[in-house]
């Protein structure tokens, strides 16, 4: 008959409902009218901004330990002095190659320079992917060995640099750096950079460390 509509319920089977779900939260005793509140799901802090600036103070502090380590060995390998007096069986000259302590302090340092300069891509491979912990991994141990290294010439130097200044009476050892004044010099100044650069590889160890 005309005017007459007819409903036909259509049954979803449980397989046609499974993987479905509302993407739309309805508000708690809401009528089906209601307008759906939609839920919004921010995702989670990552750590990249933070590792990467990280990263890019361990490519300066790397840059700035080989000015340091370069500088100590430069100044250690160019102390030469020898005095305008002499005598005809005796000459008085000083030079680093005289003590085998200045002589480890400067391949110390030689080599704490040469490898800083060649972790610094490495630490900048650490700024592109900041999330990868295996570089920080490698560079952490390598530079634990250097400080070990640049510590042990710096404090070895150091003890010959305060016997030149101060000398020791119960073994009768004079002080030379009355004379030698300008090789006393050399000598401190290559001291005090070998030790900047040990701070800096401690500082190198510390951020790998925060960066993992």
């Amino acid at each position: 008959m005309e005017g007459e509509t007819s409903a036909v319920n259509i049954v979803e089977t449980p397989k046609e409902r499974k993987g479905k779900a509302p993407l739309l939260a309805a508000p708690p005793g809401g009528s089906s009218s209601s307008k759906a509140v939609p839920v919004v799901v921010k995702p989670a802090a990552t750590k990249g901004g933070y590792r990467r600036g990280l990263a890019v103070f361990d490519v300066v502090l790397r840059i700035a330990g080989v000015a340091t380590a370069l500088g100590a060995a430069i100044a250690m390998g160019s102390t030469d002095q020898t005095l305008p007096f002499f005598t005809q069986f005796f000459q008085f000259k000083a030079s680093y190659d005289d003590l085998p302590a200045f002589t480890f302090f400067l391949i110390a340092n030689a080599i704490t320079a040469s490898y800083l300069a060649l972790t610094i891509p490495i630490s900048i491979v650490c700024i592109l992917r900041p999330k990868a912990t295996k570089p920080r991994v490698i560079l952490m141990f390598f530079d634990s060995v250097m400080v070990a290294l640049t510590t042990s010439a710096a404090g070895g130097a150091a003890s010959i640099v305060y016997l030149a200044h101060n000398g020791n009476s119960d073994a009768n050892w004079p002080a030379i750096c009355q004379q030698f004044n300008d090789f006393c010099q050399k000598i401190s100044g290559a001291v005090v950079a070998s030790f900047l650069s040990v701070v800096i590889l401690m500082a190198l160890v510390v951020l790998s460390a925060f960066s993992l």
